[in-house]
């Protein structure tokens, strides 16, 4: 079988440098860019989005979140609030959303992937949206796995496998049962009370996940450096801030370029 990677290589920005060769943008200092027809203003990528309307709360979830591209773009989906939702609850915004598919260059027909904290399951059914061939989904809340299976039945989501459970022990079982079997992973758990120590754990498990070449997207609180990546065997392909999000996308390096 051939891997998606292996197919089509991920698209790289370029910019001209007088008197050499185009060197990759990463996105933290790079000028605006079109997505899908709309230009980004630098506060997207710095600043905060719009703030909260009068009388809504700056930590209130959105109502519904929208699917981006593919079989069901357009589509609204639930957002789970009120009691029994977590409060660590953050869907990735449909803007980052857009810039990551992009990214990862739109179609992923024949992709395997996990999106490692579900929650809303706004990355996985993008993805299935997408045309990836399997979608694995792991949420352990039980408000939001009723809404997870809600989703999947409503759109009729075959690829998508929904999984009850811990994410992080869900990724070391697969790491040690799978290898090599994954094509890119989706890492966006709640921002408080995750420590270090278990972002490094899922950098170490979707090493050995990933297939040679795949994709691992880390959101976070704060910005992951080139620097430190590249010292735990990644290298950063692209990063955005939007507000309190750090999005990045990340490969594994290959052994030689390891940084000491």
């Amino acid at each position: 079988m051939v891997r998606p990677m292996e197919r089509s290589a991920l698209p790289v920005l370029s910019a001209s440098v007088p008197g050499g060769k185009g060197k990759p943008l990463d996105d933290s200092a790079s000028a605006p860019k079109q997505v899908a027809g709309k230009r980004f203003k630098d506060k997207s990528r710095t600043g905060p989005f719009p703030a909260a309307r009068p009388g809504q709360s700056a930590n209130a979830l959105p109502g519904v979140i929208r699917i981006i591209g593919g079989q069901w773009r357009r589509r609204k989906l639930p957002v789970a609030q009120g009691p029994g939702v977590p409060a660590g609850l953050r869907p990735t915004p449909d803007r980052v959303r857009e810039t990551l598919f992009n990214w990862l260059g739109q179609d992923l027909g024949g992709w395997r992937c996990v999106d490692v904290c579900a929650g809303t399951g706004a990355l996985g059914f993008e993805a299935a949206s997408r045309g990836a061939a399997r979608v694995r989904m792991i949420e352990q809340h039980p408000v939001l796995l009723k809404q997870l299976h809600g989703i999947c039945k409503q759109l009729d989501a075959q690829a998508v496998q929904i999984v009850a459970g811990d994410g992080m022990r869900f990724l070391r079982d697969m790491a040690n049962r799978e290898p090599g079997s994954v094509d890119v992973i989706f890492f966006d758990p709640p921002f408080s009370g995750f420590s270090g120590e278990a972002y490094d754990d899922a950098l170490r498990r979707a090493s050995v996940l990933l297939v040679p070449g795949g994709n691992f997207y880390l959101e976070s609180g704060r910005e992951w450096r080139a620097d430190e990546l590249a010292a735990k065997g990644w290298e950063r392909r692209r990063y955005l801030r939007a507000g309190a999000a750090h999005a990045h996308l990340l490969r594994v390096l290959p052994k030689e370029e390891i940084s000491l």
